[in-house]
């Protein structure tokens, strides 16, 4: 109990230092993004702000996670892998947010960051076999390890990115995940990747305020990628390597949001002859925001969904597969019953029969 206790307040205090980093640096970036010109001026009805926002705020972000890792780990040499490839990352997101660099050149030094950190033992070597009635419990990779550690890397980097749409969307949503890692890092004692992800949430949590809507600040591709490059790579690390049906479910629920959003955006844009890395505006928040919900609405709708799906990866960790399903289920029929019970508020609101339904504010209709 002693070293769990030990632990813990390891995990306090990461989470708690990169905070404050985060939260005293931000003001200081934001006022660097003006400088340099890393500002976000609104020119496409993809944006939902309507005045220039600085951005390259996830600067912040990775000062307050860099420096209280530095404190409270030790420099191995995977961590190390990371942390280079982290930096790779932040500075290729530097000069995307100033300057908007083409996606093809964006996209290589993302598998070179990738392959940085494989190369230094960040790779998924054996991983569990998602075919329940397979004799053979677990596939060994060999060869492949590499192309497809470099892959979800590569994956989930962009995957984060692409719903950066809305104030404090992204970094809440990485909140969460980071969350959900780090519970499941100590339900299995492994304390390194639990510190890891505390810097981690701690340097979102910091950063949030000023994120939140109306946002002061975007953290743009600096913060977007870094995040879902350290995420990508801590899963490796601390949920791959067990040789169980976890270990493949795991990571696809805690960051379920984010890939289910890039999955339907290639599909879209692939079905309509487009590049799979053409813009739209029909991301799921998008959609959200199509559908009458505010900005603060939509958020928060995808906020519990990202809770939810963390959530069942904790209950799968602890209690196993079926409490896991039966969790996600009850979830999932709860969520129905509210999303019926607000179309059935909303179409009162629309047509209503008498007087005014009290169920939108005025900020939020005048967001509509």
């Amino acid at each position: 109990m002693q070293v769990e206790l030990d632990v813990i307040r390891l995990v306090a205090a990461a989470l708690a230092v990169a905070a404050l980093i985060a939260y005293i640096s931000t003001p200081v970036v934001k006022n660097l993004a003006f400088k340099v010109g890393a500002v976000d001026v609104p020119k496409d009805n993809r944006r939902m702000h309507k005045h220039p926002i600085p951005r390259m705020g996830g600067l912040a972000i990775f000062l307050g996670f860099l420096l209280s890792v530095l404190i409270f780990l030790p420099l191995q040499e995977q961590l190390r892998g990371m942390l280079l490839g982290s930096v790779i990352i932040v500075v290729l997101g530097i000069f995307d947010d100033i300057y908007a660099l083409p996606a093809a050149p964006k996209f290589l030094i993302q598998i070179f960051a990738a392959l940085v950190a494989v190369s230094m033992g960040n790779k998924i070597t054996i991983m569990s076999n998602p075919n329940i009635f397979s004799d053979n419990p677990i596939w060994v990779l060999g060869p492949l390890s590499v192309p497809i550690s470099v892959i979800w890397i590569v994956a989930i980097t962009n995957a984060v990115n692409l719903i950066d749409g809305l104030d404090g969307l992204a970094c809440g949503v990485s909140t969460i995940s980071s969350l959900t890692m780090l519970v499941i890092a100590l339900c299995v004692a492994d304390p390194d990747v639990a510190i890891l992800m505390a810097a981690l949430s701690g340097a979102c949590i910091g950063f949030l305020p000023y994120n939140l809507n109306p946002a002061k600040i975007f953290m743009g591709d600096t913060g977007a990628t870094f995040l879902g490059f350290v995420m990508a790579t801590a899963s490796i690390d601390g949920l791959f390597k067990f040789y169980n049906v976890i270990s493949f479910a795991v990571p696809f629920l805690m960051l379920g949001l984010p890939i289910f959003d890039t999955c339907s955006a290639i599909v879209r844009r692939v079905s309509r002859g487009q590049s799979p890395m053409t813009a739209d505006r029909s991301h799921i928040h998008h959609k959200l925001i199509d559908m009458g919900f505010s900005q603060k609405q939509a958020v928060a709708v995808l906020y519990i969904i990202s809770a939810i799906l963390g959530l069942s990866a904790v209950v799968l960790t602890a209690s196993g597969e079926v409490r896991a399903m039966m969790f996600l289920m009850a979830l999932c029929a709860a969520g129905a019953v509210a999303w019926h019970l607000y179309l059935h508020r909303k179409n009162n609101h629309d047509h209503p029969a008498n007087g005014n339904d009290p169920f939108f504010g005025e900020e939020d209709r005048s967001n509509k």
